[in-house]
């Protein structure tokens, strides 16, 4: 038992995290994922020395069958994953339903589903946990899904140094995921499914991921390519990473080596060399740009406070100026504007906001400015706030406009470009952890430049301001919140160096550092300098002293009333103009100046002194310091004869040298006057200088965002002329449509002329020329105005009535050659039903008139032989089964009356039987074949007498040949029959 024992915890020693000799690869995917996993895993060899995590959207109700369907294609073990499960070699590990998967220390394990209303991402979850537990050998693959599952994680893998597959779009039944995940911009390989496999196993044998943390030892070599690199990275991008920290700059290095499977860094720099796109990629890498919305929810909690109170002390409609720097692609500087706002209105009040978002990657202010994010952010932002500050668009949330237009965006090197000023609130999280101790010195008296007093500054959890304590106040040590501290004399750049050893520098303390009685030589030196050096101070471009060299009482004295140290207020009389005159001669020409001779007052008598001026510049070669020697050159005891030797002269004085000194004490007055005016405006001038600075950088910001606007408004005119194109294409059926209409109208050879409602002309047909007298120049003339051959007096008195009436009228007329026309008066109806004046039509009915009257005279002629006797007519409708019988004395009855009806039947009914079936037979013959017929039969009268009739007639037929009508005409025979 105790062997066993001590086998299974030297197994579990084998697998404890220091010791794993494989990597785990974690593995998205959602819908269509088992289509992409059973081609990946059937290209994955069954004893490779990996394991895999595969986290899939499961439905709760129904059980896997993923474990059986995978054991298809893979002769790996396939596992559901139990909470403490130990990872192994060789398997493949699937998530259960309701469970999210989390890995510690090599360890699988499984916590419940919370049901809080937020979207459940399970994807980024493990993708988040497999990049804090391995770092650099996290390997994350995203394949076919819905959504955007995966993207948030596939960044913390990216940040921790760790690669990221994607399936292609192309390759993937459903793309969703795989086209969020690319479009973050952290996928390093983009592959069809059955590649990765290959891709994989190659890169697991680079030694990037099979060395363990701390084996790299920099070498000389190494340490040169690495210095090549940046240069070549400053040559192409402009931006000098020297002094990033080593370790990460060595760590992006050699995992673009990994990626592109070079173990040699001479190898990998001669890459970058002949593909240019690499150093940009590079630069890409270095830059780390992971962020997201609310990171670190407790130190936002305890911001909203901080900005509580700091929006207390300020005034109603007053400007709050955010400045976030290092805002990568948007979240952090959008988490902070969309707290801001909440507080103001909490709080009840109304405040101006300028704030301003920048980063060294232009490609990620591109994302920001696009305010677009996947909807896997609503894992890490409020339901509420999703509803206030998002709008949903498909897979994706975008931010409203109200929060959008609030902030600029600027590309901006904080090491090099000008900062913002007078901020009110600073974000810089997570991007000082990337520099060296030099840039911090830099930067932090940077940023205490350019806030307000009370600021705010707010760094990440893994930042400090380290020696800078006599710059800001913790306001929350845990969660990095500082606020400005107010100092008599801010820190200036670097200022350190720019003593060179000759000064003592500032400590954050509060004692001074007295040097070591002991150190002989360090005694000796400070004597030389107080006894042999000329005395002089130190100030900066403002005027303000740092440091005192030597005796200066002889020059300089405090003023009374606040402590000042501005030279120009510490000057003697007699000193001051000409000691602001050689230093603006020294500011404007960057160089050493000069005034000899300078006689001032002290302590009762008068002394002459050499002023001299002199830049003090840096290793960066910024003047920062000048540097003012005053030089004695006063004799001994001299200036005190002078002055004892005037006092005893002035009773001798002569009346015009007393004038004279007079006039010229009050011309000194009056300069004196003029260059205090002359300050004051300098002063003033200085103040608009800085202003005018800090509009020219908004200005250099609202470009960039003039330059976006531009982008969407090329947009807008591609869908413009899309639309445009669409419009011509209307124009031209309008106008075959129109020519269609004109042609219809020509053709019907009816007259029609369109009036507007004050009967002015608006359009007429050919045909209308023959009726007015009529050309294309009329339209737009009344068309009373228009000689016409009919009476135009009555047309144009019908015209006024439809319009005012609304209804059509029809009548005839005839024009002064006898001409009849059908005039047709009807209002014109827009396709709004707007009455926007009448229609006229007149058709010519001439023709009809005349087949008319040849017709009236025919059924004239057609009712007069009707009158005889014996004599009728009849027309039979096959159709409805009716024979009309017409005739004053028709043949077939007694007393007719002139018009009966009846049908086929009633009439073979009258016909004698003896005749019925031979006229039957007759008449069935005629409608086949025949188009007249002649039948003579007799009829039955009453009383048994019968009748002789002779009827003809003709069988009417459609194009098809069948029989329709038929008409007749008949006529009583009897008398012949009998005489014959």
């Amino acid at each position: 038992m105790p062997e066993e024992k001590k086998q299974k915890e030297q197994g579990k020693d084998a697998l404890s995290p220091e010791k794993k000799a494989f990597p785990i690869i974690g593995i998205g995917t959602s819908a269509g994922g088992l289509e992409a996993l059973e081609k990946f895993f059937s290209h994955v060899p069954p004893h490779t020395n990996m394991a895999f995590v595969v986290i899939q959207h499961l439905s709760p109700n129904h059980k896997s069958l993923m474990p059986s369907l995978l054991g298809k294609y893979t002769g790996m073990k396939v596992h559901v994953i139990e909470d403490g499960m130990e990872t192994e070699s060789g398997c493949i590990y699937l998530n259960p339903p309701e469970y999210q998967v989390a890995l510690f220390h090599g360890a699988l394990h499984l916590t419940e589903k919370i049901r809080d209303g937020n979207i459940w991402l399970p994807i980024d979850a493990f993708f988040r946990s497999l990049a804090e537990d391995l770092g650099k050998k996290a390997i994350g693959i995203v394949l076919s899904g819905t959504a955007s599952d995966g993207t948030l994680g596939i960044r913390n893998i990216k940040e921790k140094g760790g690669i990221v597959m994607v399936q292609e779009p192309e390759d993937a039944r459903y793309d969703g995921m795989p086209r969020s995940a690319i479009a973050s911009g952290c996928a390093d390989f983009i592959l069809p499914v059955d590649k990765m496999p290959d891709q994989l196993i190659r890169y697991v044998k680079h030694p990037y991921v099979e060395k363990t943390e701390g084996t790299e030892a920099p070498d000389k070599i190494f340490g040169n390519h690495i210095q090549k690199i940046l240069a070549r990275i400053r040559t192409v991008t402009g931006h000098d990473f020297t002094h990033y920290k080593k370790n990460t700059v060595r760590r992006r290095v050699e995992r673009r080596m990994a990626v592109h499977q070079l173990e040699n860094i001479s190898d990998y720099y001669r890459y970058l060399m002949e593909h240019p796109q690499e150093t940009r990629t590079l630069f890409q890498d270095m830059l780390i740009g992971v962020t997201d919305f609310f990171r670190d929810p407790e130190a936002f909690e305890i911001l909203e406070k901080q900005l509580w109170e700091m929006f207390a002390r300020h005034p109603d409609n007053s400007l709050i100026r955010i400045w976030v720097s290092g805002c990568a692609s948007g979240e952090e500087v959008y988490s902070v504007t969309m707290l801001a706002v909440e507080v103001m209105e909490k709080m009840n009040r109304q405040f101006r906001f300028q704030i301003f978002a920048s980063d060294i990657d232009g490609k990620a202010i591109e994302q920001a400015r696009k305010a677009v994010y996947p909807d896997s952010i609503a894992a890490r932002v409020s339901p509420e706030r999703l509803r206030r500050f998002f709008m949903k668009e498909g897979g994706w949330y975008r931010i409203k406009k109200q929060i959008r237009e609030m902030i600029i965006f600027a590309v901006q090197n904080l090491i090099q470009d000008p900062p913002y000023s007078r901020i009110d609130l600073l974000c810089c999280r997570n991007l000082l952890i990337y520099l060296d101790s030099h840039l911090q010195k830099k930067i932090f008296p940077l940023l205490h430049y350019t806030m307000n007093p009370g600021g705010i500054l707010f760094l990440g959890t893994s930042e400090s301001i380290g020696e800078f304590t006599d710059l800001f106040a913790p306001a929350d040590a845990k969660w990095k919140i500082y606020r400005r501290k107010e100092s008599a004399s801010d820190r200036a750049g670097d200022a350190a160096p720019l003593y060179m050893g000759q000064f003592p520098v500032r400590t954050s303390g509060t004692g001074k550092k007295s040097p070591d009685p002991a150190d002989a030589q360090q005694l000796a030196e400070q004597y030389i300098l107080n006894h042999y050096t000329p005395s002089g101070v130190l100030i900066d471009e403002q005027c303000r002293i740092h440091h005192f060299m030597g005796k200066t009482d002889f020059c300089l004295m405090p003023p009374s009333g606040k402590p000042d140290f501005n030279i120009a207020n510490m000057a003697r009389e007699g000193l001051k103009y000409k000691l602001l005159a050689c230093i603006q001669t020294a500011f404007a020409q960057k160089k050493t100046a000069h005034c000899k001779g300078i006689r001032l007052k002290y302590n009762g008598g008068f002394r002459t002194v050499d002023l001299q001026v002199s830049p003090m510049e840096g290793k960066d070669s910024s003047s920062l310091f000048w540097l003012v020697l005053f030089n004695d050159i006063s004799p001994p005891l001299l200036h005190e004869g002078k002055e004892e030797k005037e006092e005893g002269g002035d009773k001798g004085k002569d009346p015009v040298i007393a004038n004279l000194e007079y006039e010229l004490q009050s011309a000194r007055e009056y300069l004196q006057s003029n260059v205090e005016e002359l300050e004051t405006s300098n002063e003033e001038l200085r103040s608009g200088n800085e202003e005018l600075q800090s509009v020219n950088e908004e200005l250099q910001s609202a470009n960039e965002e003039l330059e976006t606007s531009k982008e969407e408004l090329q947009s807008t005119n591609e869908e413009l002329i899309t639309v445009n194109a669409e419009l011509q294409k209307k124009v031209e059926e309008l106008s075959v449509v129109n020519s269609d209409i004109s042609n219809l109208l020509a053709s019907t050879d009816i007259g029609t002329i369109f009036l507007d409602t004050a009967l002015c002309i608006k359009r007429f047909t050919p045909a209308m020329t023959r009726i007015f007298n009529l050309i294309g120049t009329d339209i737009g003339r009344p068309v009373a105005h228009i000689t016409t051959n009919i009476p135009f007096e009555n047309l144009r008195k019908d015209a006024l009535e439809v319009l005012h009436t609304l209804e059509r009228q029809e009548k005839e007329i005839q024009d002064s050659e006898g001409k009849c026309y059908h005039l047709r008066i009807s209002p014109y109806r827009t396709v709004e039903n707007v009455i926007d004046g009448v229609v006229l039509t007149f058709a010519d009915i001439s023709l009809l008139k005349e087949k008319d009257q040849v017709l009236r005279e025919s059924n004239d002629r057609l009712s007069l032989s009707l009158e005889f006797p014996g004599v009728g007519t009849s027309a039979w409708d096959m159709a409805k089964d009716e024979i009309i019988w017409e005739g004053k004395n028709h043949p077939l009855f007694e007393n007719a009356g002139g018009k009966r009806t009846g049908t086929y039947r009633d009439f073979l009914n009258m016909i004698h039987p003896e005749d019925r079936e031979d006229i039957r037979a007759a008449i069935s013959l005629a409608l086949k074949e025949e188009e007249n017929f002649n039948l003579e039969y007799r009829v039955l009268l009453p009383g048994g007498r019968t009748r002789r009739i002779l009827e003809k007639g003709r069988i009417y037929r459609n194009e098809q040949g069948k029989a329709l009508r038929a008409a007749s005409f008949c006529r009583d025979i009897s008398e012949q029959s009998s005489g014959c």
